[in-house]
């Protein structure tokens, strides 16, 4: 394979950001498949540009090529991720670039799925056309950290978020928590929530606020467009009721369908089809719900991004487990005093046992700051 020039390698990745700028569009509709840009280039200008909206709908590189028309022949194409090599619910992308005839591709990474995992880049070398891999692959990784774990490991990616007061507290000792942060940090949490496949919680959250962990369309912060694409797909509402304790006219039952994770017998889950929702029992050996089950399984069903809103004891049982890729903290500059609730239910008892973490990004956002955190041991793998 010809190394491009130096002049080439800066267009290439001009363009690819630009692609990344597209597939960035797909943030809150492109579930379950990955979030795609496609930008074509002919005679320096470009000519074509796309994204990949939502499931069943054409892909990034149909859309960019239907822009670009007959200007696509010996053009180039930059694509975020490999194109497609397979019948899916729509046709390959790498043949219909093939038969658009254009000249070179660059793509930022090949695609883990393994109905292509390098097929579609072969397909179009086998045609005579010109690859390139890798640009900007980093960048195009971190867009679409979930269905790449759900490809390579089987389980979905999971954020954990997080508010607490600057001493690390989460709540007064009567459970009263609501505000924590200002309006910008929670404007924050809603396009986390639309961005997720699924928010997940457990009862005593439920119970204790009356929670219903919608998306809140006012609250989002977004032009109109992205707006309304991020209501279009509301996210799976997933429940940890071990013992069945949230009634089924509480708010957050009233909100939509939910799946309801137990460990309770099966029988209940009739009363609970009854309203639109469903029931999953998944117990250990410890008789609570099996949380890396549960992963398996949500990825099983096609989920890539899990957002877990719960109390210190689940989101403490999500850390202890290892099944944390991302800690989202919001800190309000306040202090709630010493009785105040914790952030984890974490019992350590001495400095070896620490989780340790490597901070990501840190910003303000309005009078509250983000801390974003990964675990140095990365989870589930």
């Amino acid at each position: 394979m010809t190394l491009p020039s130096a002049e080439q390698s800066v267009l290439d990745l001009h363009y690819m950001g630009r692609a990344l700028e597209l597939a960035r569009k797909g943030i809150y509709t492109a579930h379950p498949n990955p979030r795609v840009g496609c930008v074509i280039v002919r005679d320096g200008e470009i000519v074509g540009e796309g994204w990949h909206v939502r499931a069943g709908e054409p892909h990034a590189e149909v859309h960019a090529l239907r822009q670009a028309g007959d200007k696509a022949q010996g053009a180039t194409a930059y694509v975020t991720l490999e194109p497609c090599s397979h019948h899916g619910r729509t046709p390959p992308c790498a043949d219909a670039l093939v038969n658009a005839g254009l000249a070179r591709v660059v793509a930022a990474m090949q695609d883990p799925n393994p109905s292509v995992a390098g097929k579609g880049l072969l397909r179009l070398m086998s045609a005579g056309i010109v690859v390139r891999s890798g640009v900007l692959e980093s960048e195009a990784r971190a867009l679409n950290n979930g269905f790449l774990k759900r490809m390579e490991h089987g389980l979905p990616y999971v954020r954990v978020k997080l508010a607490m007061s600057l001493d690390g507290r989460t709540a007064m000792a009567s459970g009263e928590s609501k505000w924590i942060t200002g309006p910008a940090a929670r404007s924050a949490v809603q396009r986390l929530r639309a961005q997720s496949s699924v928010i997940l919680t457990g009862a005593d959250t439920v119970l204790a606020d009356g929670a219903r962990l919608t998306v809140r369309p006012d609250e989002l912060g977004l032009d109109a467009e992205l707006t309304a694409l991020a209501v279009t797909r509301p996210p799976l509402r997933v429940l940890i009721d071990g013992r069945l304790r949230v009634p089924l006219d509480a708010p957050f039952f009233q909100a939509g369908p939910t799946l309801v994770v137990t460990c309770a017998a099966a029988e209940a889950r009739e009363r609970y089809h009854a309203q639109g929702h469903d029931l999953l029992a998944l117990a250990n050996s410890e008789g609570r719900v099996d949380l890396r089950k549960l992963m398996h399984e949500l990825a099983a069903r096609g989920v890539n991004d899990v957002l877990v809103e719960a109390g210190p004891q689940l989101a403490g049982a999500f850390t202890r487990y290892g099944l944390v890729d991302e800690f989202q903290i919001f800190v309000a500059s306040k202090f709630l005093g010493s009785s105040a609730r914790p952030l984890l239910d974490l019992p350590l008892a001495q400095m070896s046992d620490a989780v340790e973490l490597k901070i990501t990004e840190m910003r303000a956002v309005g009078d509250d700051w983000r801390v974003i955190a990964v675990p140095v041991v990365v989870p589930g793998v």
